[in-house]
């Protein structure tokens, strides 16, 4: 019966901190394109990052364009999240290991959030070709700085656009050799 409870716990701490983390990760690739922030979608992420993010701007700032207020925020997310979840488990964790764990899993983040907004992407674009609407004005803004480079790789044949395979497998490939190594580096340390 405990670890009914153990898992119980440990899917509540992953939802809740996994939802606030990728709008926290949101936020940040959005101010990295320059996103339109007038935008009611990004007009939310920004009302529900703004409590955390306003004290810890005062004292940490950007760095060539990158608000390190919300890495920081994003990092201490991200070990906490796998301290409540190695409590619930029993478990300890090691500082070494659980900063190299975190820094694997907020990589793996980034890339899902890519992955899942270029789906989202493809999908409207079937569901709703030509048609404005905030979502897809957003999705346009964060996938483009990735689907370009690959569009000049792979044009569109016959006007099909097969640009985001060549992204998917560029996404496969670094959660392969990026992401992988670095859970097994971490696992090793805790």
């Amino acid at each position: 019966m405990n670890g009914y409870f153990t898992s119980a716990a440990a899917f509540l701490i992953e939802a809740l901190f996994g939802f606030y983390m990728v709008i926290v990760m949101l936020r940040l690739l959005l101010q990295l394109v320059r996103a339109d922030f007038y935008n009611p979608l990004c007009q939310f992420i920004v009302k529900v990052t703004n409590p955390p993010l306003k004290p810890l701007r005062r004292v940490i700032p950007g760095i060539a364009g990158v608000d390190m207020a919300s890495v920081l925020l994003l990092f201490v997310l991200q070990m906490a999240k796998l301290t409540l979840v190695a409590l619930a488990g029993g478990m300890t964790l090691a500082v070494p290991g659980l900063v190299v764990l975190s820094i694997a899993e907020l990589i793996a983040l980034l890339l899902n959030v890519y992955m899942i907004s270029i789906l989202i992407q493809i999908i409207l674009s079937w569901v709703g070709p030509n048609s404005y609407n905030p979502v897809s004005a957003i999705l346009y803004a964060l996938n483009e700085p990735v689907m370009r480079p690959a569009r000049r790789i792979l044009p569109p044949i016959s006007g099909i656009d097969l640009s985001p395979i060549l992204v998917f497998l560029a996404i496969g490939l670094m959660k392969i050799l990026i992401v992988s190594p670095l859970l097994n580096v971490g696992r090793g340390l805790v």
